[in-house]
């Protein structure tokens, strides 16, 4: 899991400067045993209206692409 935990957190880094632009950031929390990747939105990405948009289309769609084997990416609040 802790290759996983590399290999998601690499294809976070590649869309994280996007973000940045905007005054957000994304971490990391877990992968569950079913290949969900539970994200952390922060920053101006964790209020801002077009959040799940970021998350599907930016977020989920780079991570997917880099790691196939995640099969979902949902974001949880604090």
């Amino acid at each position: 899991m802790e290759n996983l935990m590399l290999q998601v957190n690499l294809a976070i880094d590649i869309i994280r400067p996007f973000l940045h632009d905007d005054g957000g950031d994304v971490e990391l929390v877990e992968i569950t045993e079913d290949c969900i990747a539970k994200v952390r939105l922060i920053g101006s990405c964790k209020d801002c209206a077009m959040k799940q948009s970021t998350l599907k289309g930016g977020i989920e769609e780079t991570i997917k692409k880099a790691v196939p084997s995640i099969t979902a990416v949902v974001a949880i609040e604090d």
